[in-house]
């Protein structure tokens, strides 16, 4: 057996190669720009919001009327600071790889970060109006839940919803990756993946949620009812003449409000309009628009039972 040394004399070499295949390609590569966001402090943004939406569910339980205000004013104070920071960078890297950050650039995105971040804190309470209809939703629509504590602590739905409308809010005031990374990363402690680009109503409810998608340009409406596995999806993508892809027209389904759709059904289409109340069966597969009041549903199939047993009376074959 070598020595620990010989084994380690190769490494040399191998860091030379790896660095070498950083000049084959700039597209996993970050070099010589401004610096990027980082995963930690957007996932540290994300659970410093929950704890203003949410005061006293999370890290600080024992809050009452006489320090809440001391608790939530220091929450904001830290979050602002992260904010300008993660907005800044992320709006520095907008503009393009094009080279070294210079101090004018900066200067100007740490101006507009700044802005943007009141404007997107200025809107927390409003953002906290919502998702208490979407607690009662959940709670109004599911007959095992016991109380709506149960929703905030135990609903992965409410879960990837919460960091939705935080992400929306900020994808609406234009700032790049952050977004994103929040739904991403909702969507890996969840198993639902909402784009924040999509526009979704109030009074939302998402039962189970396992692999439900919604896609960027979907529309939903007011108390709407999503089951796992539901596919807001596209049907195809459009191309230029030169085959690039188009990436502003509508490419997912508008639901209206009072529409409920059942465990893993696809619906496909920007054109595609799903009328209010109206009702989706499970597995159904819809890529055209339904009139409102209309209930979809696959025919029910027909089952073959086959036993490789001794019959019994309590048995169904």
């Amino acid at each position: 057996m070598l020595p620990l040394f010989e084994h380690k004399s190769e490494l040399p070499a191998l860091t030379d190669r790896i660095v070498a295949s950083y000049h084959k390609t700039n597209l996993t590569q970050h070099l010589d720009h401004c610096p990027l966001p980082s995963y930690k402090s957007v996932v540290e943004l994300i659970e410093g919001l929950k704890e203003i939406l949410y005061p006293g569910y999370r890290n600080r339980n024992r809050l009452h009327s006489e320090n809440v205000a001391y608790y939530v004013g220091d929450v904001v104070d830290r979050l602002h600071d992260l904010l300008v920071t993660t907005f800044e960078r992320a709006l520095c890297h907008g503009e393009g790889k094009t080279g070294q950050c210079v101090p004018e650039k900066r200067e100007s995105m740490e101006r507009a970060a700044h802005q943007k971040a009141i404007e997107f804190l200025n809107q927390i309470p409003d953002i906290r109006l919502k998702l208490a209809l979407d607690v009662e939703a959940a709670y109004a629509g599911d007959p095992a839940c016991k109380s709506q504590d149960e929703v905030i602590f135990c609903y992965p739905g409410l879960e990837a919803i919460t960091v939705y409308r935080l992400a929306h809010a900020i994808y609406e005031l234009q700032i790049p990756l952050i977004p994103r990374m929040m739904t991403e990363w909702a969507h890996g402690k969840t198993g639902i993946d909402i784009h924040p680009g999509a526009v979704i109503g109030e009074h939302f409810f998402i039962d189970h949620g396992t692999g439900v998608v919604i896609g960027g340009t979907s529309i939903i409406g007011n108390w709407v009812k999503l089951y796992q596995g539901v596919t807001l999806g596209a049907i195809s993508f459009q191309k230029n003449e030169t085959g690039e892809l188009i990436r502003t027209t509508k490419r997912h389904p508008t639901i209206e409000d009072n529409v409920v759709i059942y465990a893993n059904a696809t619906v496909l289409g920007g054109r595609t309009v799903v009328g209010h109340d109206s009702v989706i069966g499970s597995s159904v597969w819809l890529t055209y628009s339904i009139a409102p009041e209309t209930t979809v549903l696959i025919q029910k199939p027909s089952l073959k039972f086959k036993s490789i047993v001794a019959e019994r009376d309590d048995w169904i074959i």
